[in-house]
């Protein structure tokens, strides 16, 4: 942990120095825990059933036939960052109603089902998030209080599996100015070095809607684009990929919605 805490340090200050500016406020925070898992034990647990995850489209909890893309995706997934060293993905789409954050969450609990592995999905569509209702929490997580270090992480993340954290968060006005910050940067360092996971997931706006995903793009190691069969056309995604790929690594382009194909059609990845 200690070694963790001092690369974020000077990463931290290499930000710092490269804009420019004044040291920024460290994210709230409690004592680091001695070992990870202290640090997923002190997550609050709160169990999601298969069947209302099912009901709400997230069918990589199961084994069955419907999983069964997002198992061959989560390999490729997995394959590819950690042959490239790389922990933290990111996840967006050309334009709204792509089913980018369906994604996002059958990627999140797909992977939670391999062993060893820690997953963290977090939600940053902080214009219209949508992970509250796709996961029937009423508890009242927010989760960008701890992306803006007025809140400890632990206080809004909680677990529906034991090895899967997820945070999700409420609308925030200025959200770009939030993901650009170097608050948001180091309160990310942080959680990378209280939890090690495996793999980080954010949950990002629609390309086009908005510059918040562009304010995020220098924080990932990637990002996966999701287009929608039908809907998205190839100026915009070509567009989307143009633009993201200046900023970071295109992982690959998932398409989504394809109807009237087979389960085995549903969703195509390239790297």
């Amino acid at each position: 942990m200690e070694r963790l805490q001092s690369a974020i340090a000077k990463a931290r200050a290499s930000r710092q120095e490269l804009a420019g500016a004044p040291a920024t406020p460290a994210a709230v925070s409690a004592p680091v825990p001695e070992t990870v898992a202290e640090a997923w034990g002190e997550l609050r647990e709160i169990p999601i059933s298969d069947e209302l995850l099912i009901d709400n489209r997230i069918v990589s909890v199961g084994k069955g036939s419907e999983a069964i893309e997002f198992d061959k995706l989560r390999t490729r997934v997995l394959q590819r960052m950690q042959g490239k060293g790389w922990t933290r993905l990111a996840i967006t789409s050309p334009g709204p109603s792509c089913g980018k954050s369906t994604i996002a969450l059958n990627l999140g609990f797909g992977l939670a089902r391999q062993e060893g592995a820690r997953v963290m999905v977090i939600e940053l569509d902080m214009r219209r998030p949508s992970f509250r209702k796709i996961l029937n929490i009423q508890q009242g997580f927010d989760f960008s209080r701890s992306l803006a270090g007025v809140a400890a992480p632990q206080d809004h993340l909680f677990r529906p599996r034991p090895n899967l954290a997820i945070g999700m968060t409420a609308r925030v006005s200025e959200s770009a100015e939030l993901l650009q910050s170097g608050v948001l940067a180091d309160s990310i360092d942080q959680l990378q070095a209280r939890y090690q996971p495996t793999i980080m997931i954010f949950d990002l706006p629609p390309f086009k809607v908005s510059d918040d995903t562009m304010s995020f793009m220098d924080k990932t190691d990637s990002v996966m684009i999701i287009a929608a069969a039908g809907q998205t056309s190839i100026e915009d995604l070509d567009e989307c990929e143009r633009e993201l790929a200046g900023q970071t690594e295109v992982l690959g382009v998932v398409l989504n919605k394809c109807r009237h194909q087979g389960a085995d059609s549903q969703y195509y990845y390239y790297g």
